[in-house]
């Protein structure tokens, strides 16, 4: 399933985007503003998209009564992140002039997933990207029990009423830390409202009620995918309400209302993507699967390659749009492709040897 057509091509538009986002901010940003102002919507797309794929190996077989295999699970999730997240922050670590920034939080901070909550971001921006793979760090690990837990004897009311406890109840802290902190900056913008996980959940929460929904109610699902085409109409018209909503990304409106609303639009996107019959799900568009497939690795080093190209070509550069682009781009895309095909791959068929020696082992109730 992650391998449709349709949901490579949103995960290729996210990673794209918060690569617009980010070269911004190396000096890319004025001839592609349209992009590159609200590229941060790509990191919500990833979040969405991770809800519902990791909703559903979940679900699926809690849905079937079957018992879920948290070791697997665990040893899945660490070995796609872990190799090349560990590459890139030795090099963050130990080559200074690898970073964009020259401020960085502490190594334990990085190890521990716990830097999305305690960034002092005026000083340390080095890295700081890693922000959003904590917080999905931070659900791998404690969505499988609370799954468990609620699947024991599952409802529909239980459901609805966490997720609009969730939902509002972000809401609401939003709106009472922004009103605290409006005086404070940008900055403490980013580190109380932006950064932490309890303020973000509404792109991952979208994402496991789509797959709840295919597990639980297949019917309603296979009914919602009949109308991909009105989905993609409506995600769209809804992102582009968060867009409007998000036009003062750093005031009350953006901050409170702006992430549900773009949540349940992209939501609406992820959920035409996976239609697998549908003109949605087998859209095909050339390089797409590449981009969706290195697009952890791109995610991790893009920020740091616009920065050594903005410090090496940055001023010759600026005048050529065109050739800037190109450059940077290129950079960045080759940046990726060497930590994909040089640590995220072999971490990944390392993950499957492991699994299937896992799976070929005999138990006490399977003797050899």
């Amino acid at each position: 399933m992650s391998r449709l057509p349709g949901l490579d091509l949103l995960r290729a538009i996210a990673i794209v985007w918060v690569m617009f986002f980010h070269a911004a901010g190396a000096g890319l940003g004025s001839p592609y503003m349209p992009m590159s102002q609200f590229g941060w919507m790509g990191v919500d797309l990833f979040f969405v998209l991770s809800g519902y794929l990791i909703g559903w190996q979940v679900l699926r077989p809690l849905s079937r009564g079957e018992p879920l295999a948290f070791g697997d699970f665990y040893l899945r999730r660490a070995l796609r992140v872990l190799p090349a997240f560990w590459v890139v922050l030795a090099l963050y670590l130990w080559l200074p002039a690898f970073r964009e920034r020259p401020g960085m939080q502490p190594a334990w901070q990085f190890l521990s997933f716990s830097v999305n909550l305690l960034i002092d971001y005026e000083h340390n921006k080095a890295f700081s990207h890693a922000w959003s793979l904590c917080v999905e760090e931070h659900f791998y690990l404690l969505f499988p029990a609370l799954a468990l837990l609620l699947t024991r004897r599952p409802a529909m009311w239980k459901t609805v009423l966490l997720a609009a406890l969730l939902v509002g109840g972000g809401m609401a802290l939003r709106a009472a830390v922004w009103q605290a902190s409006v005086d404070d900056g940008a900055n403490a913008w980013v580190e109380r409202i932006y950064y932490p996980t309890w303020m973000r959940l509404d792109g991952l929460l979208a994402g496991v009620l789509l797959a709840a929904l295919r597990a639980y109610r297949p019917a309603a699902w296979q009914a919602l995918q009949r109308r991909a085409g009105s989905l993609v109409l409506l995600g769209l018209a809804l992102v582009g309400v968060a867009i409007w909503l998000s036009r003062e990304r750093l005031g009350l409106q953006a901050s409170v209302f702006g992430f549900p609303v773009l949540s349940l639009g992209l939501a609406l996107l992820v959920a035409a993507g996976s239609a697998e019959h549908r003109w949605s799900g087998r859209l095909r568009v050339p390089g797409a699967a590449w981009l969706a497939a290195a697009s952890f690795s791109l995610y991790l080093t893009h920020k740091a390659v616009f920065g050594m190209v903005a410090r090496a070509y940055g001023d010759a550069l600026e005048p050529h749009g065109l050739l800037a682009f190109a450059v940077y781009a290129g950079s960045a895309l080759l940046a990726g492709a060497a930590l994909h095909y040089l640590v995220e791959r072999p971490g990944l068929r390392l993950r499957e040897r492991l699994r299937a020696n896992a799976q070929a082992t005999p138990t006490a109730a399977d003797p050899a």
